[in-house]
């Protein structure tokens, strides 16, 4: 199935959790993950499955000022 992570296409297999979306991006903590705008906390990516064309955000801090 085709997902959205960050808006570039991916392709993941049927049933395919957050989690493992972003491990197709291979992601470093710390950074916070959405889906359909919803925020998903860290402990719910393994079992939040994804769904056909779901937009997902993987989002990581900025510092300075």
């Amino acid at each position: 199935m085709h997902v959205f992570v960050n808006k570039n296409k991916i392709e993941l297999p049927a049933g395919a959790t957050l989690a493992d979306a972003v491990r197709a991006i291979q992601a470093k903590p710390p950074f916070a993950a959405a889906v359909n705008t919803q925020f998903v906390p860290k402990t719910a990516h393994e079992t939040h499955t994804l769904a056909p064309d779901d937009q997902v955000d993987v989002i990581f801090p900025v510092t300075g000022g």
